[in-house]
């Protein structure tokens, strides 16, 4: 489990990235509702897949009880700026890999918030014991693929047409993994 929070000052902006509370079950309804609608990156439209309040915090809480998941928030003055969750499994077959997500707010891009919270996830994953962190992303993502490739990502797979979006074209979503040292 991560336990300590962790703080960071990007570019003027001071933020803690640190697990997510039950307390936080409202903000992180509203701000996955907005994040889902400021992009196309996310699986989502906006109000498609709405996890409301009691949602948030029951996720939390399995969160906090399964010992291959990880819900992290940044936050700045008691606002929550961005999320992510790496979701392991009970199969025996993949205990040794967690999917990691990730959802920052627009206004908040560039600094370094996702990163960081991708940072703290294979920190958390290496410590643990988990060999292998897996990712879905646009493949017109560039940013988010030349992040994760930095970090240590490979792209194993291509979901061909996987992602209609509003030009109404399929798009490309990569599989990508990294294979923890």
């Amino acid at each position: 489990m991560f336990l300590d929070k962790q703080e960071f000052l990007v570019k003027d902006k001071k933020y803690t990235i640190r697990p997510a509370q039950v307390e936080d079950a409202a903000q992180l309804s509203e701000v996955r509702l907005q994040i889902d609608g400021e992009t196309e990156n996310m699986d989502r439209e906006k109000g498609e897949g709405f996890i409301n309040v009691i949602g948030f915090e029951r996720l939390i809480e399995e969160d906090a009880n399964h010992p291959r998941n990880l819900f992290l928030v940044a936050e700045s003055h008691g606002r929550i700026l961005g999320f992510s969750r790496c979701e392991g499994s009970h199969l025996k077959r993949s205990l040794h890999k967690v999917e990691f997500g990730v959802g920052v707010l627009k206004e908040y891009w560039g600094h370094g918030i996702g990163k960081n919270l991708l940072n703290e996830s294979i920190a958390w994953a290496k410590s643990i014991g988990i060999q292998k962190i897996v990712l879905y992303v646009l493949e017109e993502n560039q940013k988010a693929v030349a992040l994760y490739e930095k970090l240590g990502f490979e792209t194993e797979g291509v979901l061909k047409n996987d992602k209609l979006l509003s030009d109404g074209k399929f798009h490309h979503t990569f599989v990508m993994g990294n294979l923890l040292d």
